[in-house]
């Protein structure tokens, strides 16, 4: 019995500890998206047609 007890605290310490990285994972990209603006796919140069 106190085997599946420890168990069940590791399992749900995992999944705690999971979304938590997840929430500041998120976060950092939130902070990352606001500092630089969206370049689009670079420098766009008309096409050349010889």
């Amino acid at each position: 019995m106190l085997i599946y007890m420890l168990a069940t605290a590791m399992t749900v310490a995992m999944l705690i500890a999971t979304a938590f990285g997840l929430h500041q994972e998120a976060q950092r990209v939130r902070a990352r998206a606001n500092t630089k603006r969206f370049a689009g796919f670079g420098v766009r140069k008309p096409y050349r047609h010889f």
